[in-house]
């Protein structure tokens, strides 16, 4: 399987060759990988203890090949490669302010591979296998679950090249962050196909409503996935925060961010819809306008 996108700057259609794609392939497609590896890979111990070994000075050292391999523009960082303390200092690196200039109406919470679903209900017809996808089992409440069941549904996902801290894609007040333990399943599109139901009712994630004055209530749920042992909230809630504004930030590996916007007060880009009608990602950066 070819991990095909839309690079929405240039219109061309890319290929993605994630670290470790040869690995993700025998756990989620191989029968091996699935009875023997996959149940290891997925507990929380693992990735905390791939965290701590990104934290150490040390891990300084895998930076400069994970640059040149994966083709990363540290021009857009803060600070220099000689400057950072370990590889997760490198890995959530902050940005400087001009290299992701905050764009009009709805923006991406941050840079990655978006998915577009006007309606709930077509997220199903887009992942065949597996279970039926819920946003009860998602969110882990009801009453919550109702509120949405007719919004529009994003979904960020983050690859291990991309900028890792994400932001507020809309002005409001922010709740306080509501989190549901899981495992720690890969988020790659070989672990989406497989099941996508699975990764993300089954993963470590959280929510916070974001409450608009004219845009209505948006959610907006990091998920974690393998070698993400933390997702890091960063914001002040239940204060006013301007579009732009950062949420949190990921440690090492790829990981997701879920949003859930009324459909009727947020109409999301034509050319994402279509490129998701057609089964295939768009690429996008924070800040960068996808819906109005």
């Amino acid at each position: 399987m070819q991990i095909k996108f839309i690079n929405r700057e240039s219109g061309e259609t890319q290929i993605e060759t994630p670290p470790g794609e040869g690995f993700l392939k025998m756990l989620y497609s191989n029968p091996f990988g699935k009875l023997a590896l996959l149940p290891l890979v997925k507990r929380k111990f693992l990735s905390e203890w791939y965290g701590r070994q990104m934290n150490k000075t040390s891990s300084v050292s895998k930076i400069e090949k994970f640059v040149d391999e994966l083709n990363i523009d540290l021009n857009e960082a803060k600070k220099s490669i000689s400057e950072f303390t370990s590889f997760n200092d490198f890995f959530y690196r902050k940005l400087k302010p001009e290299a992701r200039p905050i764009g009009d109406d709805f923006v991406s919470p941050g840079d990655g591979k978006l998915l577009a679903f006007e309606n709930i209900e077509d997220v199903h017809n887009f992942f065949i296998k597996g279970r039926k996808f819920t946003l009860q089992e998602f969110l882990g409440n009801k009453d919550l679950a109702n509120k949405y069941k007719n919004a529009s549904l994003l979904i960020l996902r983050l690859a291990p090249n991309d900028y890792h801290r994400y932001h507020f894609p809309y002005s409001g007040i922010p709740s306080e962050m509501v989190k549901i333990k899981g495992s720690y399943l890969s988020v790659s599109p070989y672990a989406l196909a497989e099941n996508f139901t699975k990764v993300f009712c089954e993963n470590k994630r959280e929510y916070c409503i974001l409450k608009t004055t004219d845009k209505g209530n948006i959610l907006l749920a990091p998920v974690g996935a393998t070698m993400v042992g933390t997702i890091i909230d960063t914001y002040i809630p239940n204060q006013q925060l301007n579009k732009g504004d950062e949420m949190g930030y990921f440690a090492f590996g790829g990981s997701t961010v879920v949003l859930l916007v009324d459909k009727d007060k947020i109409k999301i880009d034509k050319d994402i819809l279509d490129n998701t009608k057609d089964k295939i990602e768009t690429f996008v950066k924070m800040g960068e306008k996808i819906g109005s």
